[in-house]
């Protein structure tokens, strides 16, 4: 692919314990599918997307649409993976910070995760957006939604209840990350935080809004 063929290149790391779902969310957010016999990831893998972002003006005005090719980057949760999972943190410019509705240790658990983030993420205070995924499995739900939600407010990240198998809430919480991001980089007088290459040679400028509409997935692609 060449850099015509973009504005920005956005890298985002999906992270959390094994087993909660992260490679059935991305799946289902590249190719609109949920495969249930997805095996535990050994390492990191990748799946990729194209998207048009479109800046919107306080006047509710919506601007040129940003042609966003995104690479969703697949961690593995297991302890015995963590040193290779952190080493990719810092070129990562936004993290899906997930967790299982089901399991109350994923979510005990999701304040580790964030530790790691203070310290090998691009700064101590990257965008996230929290998933309590498996929203589909309530008759098993052990996390209340009042207790994921007060946590994603004291910690200043929007909260999503997704599902990877019905596909609920999936694209809005990738959405609603790339918004935080694309925002991110239009008020940001100091770039030297964008890791290098995200921005293709077709861009012209920050955007700062809401919508990403959907151009075309790509395949899974091994990166380890």
């Amino acid at each position: 692919m060449s850099d015509s063929d973009y504005d920005f290149l956005i890298k985002l790391l999906a992270l959390g314990d094994s087993g909660v779902g992260k490679t059935s969310l991305l799946y289902n957010y590249t190719d609109g599918k949920f495969n249930s016999k997805f095996v535990t990831t050994v390492g990191i893998d990748f799946r990729e997307k194209r998207v048009v972002y479109r800046s919107e003006n306080a006047d509710g005005i919506t601007g040129r649409g940003q042609r966003v090719h995104l690479q969703l980057w697949d961690t593995a949760g297991q302890e015995r993976f963590r040193s290779l999972t952190t080493a990719f943190f810092r070129d990562a410019m936004g993290f899906l910070l997930m967790f299982d509705l089901t399991s109350e240790q994923s979510f005990l658990n999701v304040r580790n995760w964030m530790t790691q983030l203070q310290m090998h993420a691009y700064c101590d205070k990257p965008d996230i957006v929290l998933c309590g995924n498996k929203s589909d499995l309530e008759d098993r739900r052990v996390v209340p939604h009042k207790q994921a939600e007060d946590f994603a407010r004291t910690h200043e990240m929007p909260y999503f209840e997704t599902s990877a198998a019905t596909g609920t809430n999936v694209s809005k919480a990738v959405d609603a990350l790339l918004d935080l991001i694309m925002k991110r980089m239009e008020r940001s007088v100091d770039k030297s935080w964008i890791p290098p290459g995200t921005a293709g040679s077709g861009a012209n400028g920050g955007a700062g809004g809401k919508v990403a509409v959907v151009q075309d997935a790509g395949k899974s692609k091994c990166a380890c």
